[in-house]
C-alpha cells in the first residue's frame, strides 16, 4: 500500500471513529501509530504531542500533520491533517442538515447523555498516560494540579502556566547543574 494512502486511511479512521475531540484521540492515535503501525517510538510520539499542544490550531489536526510530516515530509503532513479533518467536516454537515429533525427527540438526547461520561473518560485516559511518561512523581505532582486550578478556577491563561513551568524548569536545571 502507498504510504500516503496508509497515512490517509489511518487518520481518517481515527478522525471518524473517535468521539470527544483531540484529546480523546490521543490514546487511539498512540495505539495506531506506535503500537500497531510502529511508525514511531513512544518518546517520539510524546515529543510530537508536546509540540502539537504548543502550536495554534486544532489539536488533533496538529498531531496528524506533525506525525505525517515526520513520516513523509510536507505531503505526509497535509495528508494527515486532511484525513483527520474530513470525517469531522462530513459529520458536522450531516448534523447541520438533520439537526432540526432530531432536535427534540428524547432518544437522541438520551444517547448524548450516555456518551458524555465516556468522552470524559477518553479525555482523562491520556492524562494519566502522559503523567506517567512525563515522570510525575511525589516531588512534582503539585505542578499540574496548581496549573489546573489556575486555569479552571481562576481563569489564568494556559500560556502563562506553560511559560512559568518552562521558566521554573530552566531555573531548576541551572541550579541542578551548579550543584553537580
Amino acid at each position: 500500500m502507498n504510504i500516503y494512502t496508509d497515512i490517509f486511511l489511518t487518520f481518517a479512521k481515527i478522525g471518524g471513529f473517535t468521539l470527544g475531540g483531540g484529546y480523546a484521540m490521543v490514546p487511539v492515535m498512540e495505539r495506531e501509530i506506535v503500537d500497531n503501525k510502529h511508525w514511531m517510538t513512544k518518546e517520539e510520539f510524546m515529543d510530537i504531542l508536546v509540540v502539537a499542544q504548543s502550536t495554534p490550531g486544532l489539536f488533533a489536526i496538529d498531531m496528524a500533520s506533525h506525525i505525517g510530516y515526520k513520516m513523509k515530509g510536507l505531503g505526509g503532513g497535509i495528508v494527515g491533517a486532511l484525513a483527520t479533518a474530513i470525517p469531522s467536516i462530513v459529520a458536522i454537515l450531516l448534523i447541520a442538515i438533520f439537526f432540526q429533525t432530531f432536535r427534540g427527540n428524547i432518544y437522541v438526547e438520551k444517547v448524548f447523555m450516555g456518551v458524555r461520561p465516556c468522552v470524559v473518560a477518553l479525555i482523562l485516559a491520556p492524562c494519566f498516560s502522559m503523567a506517567k511518561k512525563a515522570k510525575i512523581n511525589r516531588f512534582n505532582w503539585w505542578i499540574p494540579i496548581v496549573c489546573c486550578l489556575l486555569i479552571a478556577g481562576f481563569g489564568v491563561s494556559p500560556i502563562w502556566c506553560i511559560l512559568a513551568a518552562g521558566l521554573g524548569g530552566f531555573i531548576y536545571g541551572q541550579i541542578s547543574k551548579k550543584k553537580k
